[in-house]
């Protein structure tokens, strides 16, 4: 069959132009979706007089393109939807994971920082705990050694020389012995005192019991209990034995004589000690 001559474009009319244009589109539509031969399908070319393109596509044609490209374009949106919200979704979990991690880090800090200040304040509590027993015990020292060289200051200036040797005596091992015996090792070191006076304190602060202990007064709180037949603490004792004497605080003699040696330095004498001294 001859095919109809197309007319110079410049002839079209209005209407045959916008006809031309459509029926173009739609024919490229139909035979990309539907994948329709040129030679087959509903969709035929035709030698319709007054159709300038020759093709014909049928009204279902075009709303099936129309349909798939509306499909297509759901298609794409739906996917540029998910995808956003999974860009959302991660960004959120980042920001959460590092939000996570400073608190962690923050919190580590901080506990690290607090480690670091009890211990510096521990150890600051240590070293003025032990500075101030460094004190207290150079203090008690100083004290002592003071007492040494009071007493012996005051036995040098009221001791007298002794013109004899002493002749051996025979003292009883009680009470009436003990005093004669201090007071024969009083008289060679210069220590005054007299009998009556040594007993009468021995009397009141033991009975004669020459193991006698005190553990009720300020002395034996402070864990230095008062000993023996004059009541001597271990620290008077220490500091004011005599030699030739024993180094036993119990011993009858070594107590008189360690006690009548502090009451010189401190009252003159034991004579002049009438209550606790």
């Amino acid at each position: 069959m001859q095919l109809p001559t197309i007319p110079k474009i410049g002839r079209l009319t209005k209407t045959h132009k916008i006809t031309a244009a459509g029926a173009a589109a739609a024919a490229a539509v139909v035979l990309a979706v539907t994948g329709l031969q040129a030679t087959g399908g509903t969709a035929s070319a035709s030698a319709a007089v007054g159709d300038p393109t020759g093709f014909q596509v049928t009204a279902e044609q075009q709303a099936k393109s129309v349909n798939s490209i509306d499909a297509q374009a759901g298609v794409a949106k739906q996917r540029a939807v998910t995808e956003a919200a999974a860009k959302k979704k991660a960004a959120e979990e980042a920001a959460k994971k590092k939000a996570a991690a400073e608190a962690a880090a923050k919190k580590k800090a901080a506990q690290e920082a607090a480690a670091k200040k009890k211990a510096a304040a521990d150890a600051a509590a240590k070293k003025a705990a032990a500075e101030a027993a460094a004190k207290k015990k150079a203090a008690a020292d100083a004290t002592a050694q003071r007492a040494k060289d009071e007493a012996a200051a005051n036995r040098s200036t009221t001791r007298t020389a002794v013109q004899s040797a002493p002749q051996a005596t025979t003292y009883s091992n009680d009470l009436d012995g003990w005093i004669k015996q201090s007071l024969a090792i009083m008289a060679q070191h210069g220590i005054p005192g007299s009998y009556d006076g040594i007993y009468r304190n021995i009397m009141r602060e033991s009975s004669g019991n020459p193991q006698a202990i005190n553990l009720y007064d300020s002395n034996a709180a402070a864990g230095i209990p008062s000993k023996g037949l004059l009541q001597v603490i271990d620290p008077t004792f220490q500091a004011y034995h005599v030699d030739g004497t024993s180094w036993d605080i119990y011993d009858p003699v070594a107590n008189i004589t360690a006690a009548c040696n502090y009451a010189a330095a401190n009252y003159g004498s034991m004579d002049n000690v009438d209550s606790a001294y």
